[in-house]
């Protein structure tokens, strides 16, 4: 009798136990009711960035504005091929959605000049991060890699001794050469004019969200010297390159470093409001 007793007395244990387990799964557990805001803040995704798409690059610059940033399209005096250097040549991409890029090139029969146009979608992967983060990091690289000069310093030294990634670009004082008194001659570095400083690479904070302007002129030294103007802006999402080339036909001739900031400058501001509209 009395092992009897003891079997029936365990079996009641055990199921008090089950009981107990079971009654409580329908409810919170001890580690949500000890942090109820951590479970909260795990599955609060970050926000989208406001792009879901991206322009069709090549339609997205205008014909006057080509015209004014490729002098010699209206130098072609065929219509078809006129038309043709109009259009431009889009670049080759997977998915469309994501990035596109067009870029055009016109000879005239003082230059060469060239354009491109780049826009990359940025999407984040990790739900912690948001779209906007991510593009934001992919443009402070871009901006770093440029070795954009200190603000302030004297001559415009580069933020990095190691120049321009390329290797092949005159140091950044050359920016400014439309001020300077004959082809090529660099400015002197205590020059305070105002012209002369505010050609020089630079951060632009009045173009999206965060943008900068790079301007490089290149020294091959045996034939003419192309000016190469970069403008890189971020808006949301979206990080949008552009840059703009222009190679003299005689040696020695050098690019009017004003004359094309301008230019590029008016072409990013209508890819902010085309891209915003």
């Amino acid at each position: 009798m009395q092992r009897k007793a003891h079997v029936i007395g365990t079996a009641a244990l055990f199921a008090a136990l089950l009981t107990g387990c079971t009654s409580g799964s329908d409810g919170a557990s001890p580690t949500d009711d000890a942090n109820p805001g951590d479970a909260g803040a795990a599955t609060v995704a970050a926000q989208p960035g406001k792009y879901r798409t991206l322009p069709e690059p090549c339609g997205a610059v205008g014909r006057e504005t080509l015209a004014a940033l490729l002098p010699g399209v209206r130098q072609i005096t065929d219509p078809d091929q006129r038309d043709k250097a109009y259009r431009g040549v889009p670049e080759l991409t997977y998915d469309t959605d994501r990035k596109v890029g067009c870029h055009w090139k016109v000879e005239s029969t003082t230059a060469t000049d060239r354009l491109s146009v780049d826009f990359e979608r940025v999407v984040s992967f990790d739900n912690a991060v948001s779209d906007d983060s991510e593009a934001r990091e992919l443009f402070q690289g871009m901006e770093k890699a440029a070795h954009l000069p200190v603000p302030g310093t004297p001559g415009g030294e580069p933020a990095s001794p190691s120049g321009s990634p390329s290797g092949t670009a005159s140091p950044t004082p050359t920016a400014s050469t439309s001020t300077s008194t004959g082809p090529g001659a660099s400015p002197d570095p205590s020059d305070t004019d105002t012209d002369a400083v505010d050609l020089r690479p630079r951060a632009l904070p009045d173009l999206g969200d965060e943008a900068y302007l790079d301007d490089q002129l290149a020294t091959s030294g045996s034939t003419a010297e192309p000016r190469t103007v970069t403008v890189v802006f971020r808006t949301s999402n979206v990080v949008v390159t552009l840059e703009y080339e222009e190679q003299p036909m005689v040696v020695g001739a050098v690019p009017d470093s004003k004359e094309m900031q301008d230019r590029a400058r008016d072409l990013a501001s209508q890819l902010a409001d085309k891209l915003n509209g």
